[in-house]
């Protein structure tokens, strides 16, 4: 059933390790709020099977996306192996004005960026794991990853639970039913009272 939520654009920015969930708990928000729409972000890498533009990514050529650093375009952005991945402002502040909020998979770096850019309308949950042990035994549960790769997850996830204090939440993924019940109640309410407080200026 899918939530009726009130319009107020936000950005809705999820941040967890490798592992916690946080992918699922997105898919969920997406399928129940109607005015919430995923972040499309721009990339210098090639598209992979039948990836496309505009719809997975926005495939860009390394010298526009250089320019549009130059430019400060993007509201978040990084270079990872080699290749520049970032945030569009303008595809947030389109869809602030067509007064849809924006929903944000993204790593503790990258939401940092986006509460500077965005200030009043970056809303960060962190998803955390109940501790390592348990994100340790779901990564090797896989069973897709190597040693190392399953190391340096774990690595990244300890820097990321230490960082997940600056969020504004943090939701325990222990059973997925009830971290996603909280998520759902943490949105409704954010939207319900950015909204309430402009209906009484």
């Amino acid at each position: 059933m899918v939530v009726q939520e009130l319009k107020k654009a936000y950005l809705i920015v999820l941040s967890a390790p490798s592992g916690a969930g946080k992918t699922t708990l997105c898919k969920r928000l997406l399928e129940d709020f109607a005015s919430i729409r995923l972040s499309i972000s721009s990339t210098t890498r090639t598209p992979r099977g039948s990836e496309r533009h505009g719809e997975d990514y926005f495939f860009l050529s390394r010298e526009h996306f250089e320019e549009q650093i130059q430019r400060n375009q993007f509201a978040e952005w990084a270079q990872v192996h080699g290749n520049y991945y970032g945030t569009s402002r303008v595809v947030i502040e389109n869809s602030f004005q067509e007064g849809l909020s924006v929903l944000l998979d993204i790593d503790v770096q990258g939401a940092a960026q986006l509460k500077k850019s965005f200030p009043e309308q970056c809303y960060r949950i962190f998803i955390s794991p109940p501790n390592l042990e348990e994100l340790e035994e779901r990564l090797r549960a896989r069973g897709t990853e190597t040693e190392e790769v399953i190391q340096r997850r774990l690595a990244n996830a300890r820097f990321e639970m230490q960082e997940s204090s600056k969020f504004d939440h943090i939701i325990i993924n222990d059973d997925l039913e009830r971290a996603y019940q909280e998520l759902q109640n943490l949105v409704k309410d954010r939207l319900q009272l950015t909204l309430k407080r402009k209906l009484n200026v």
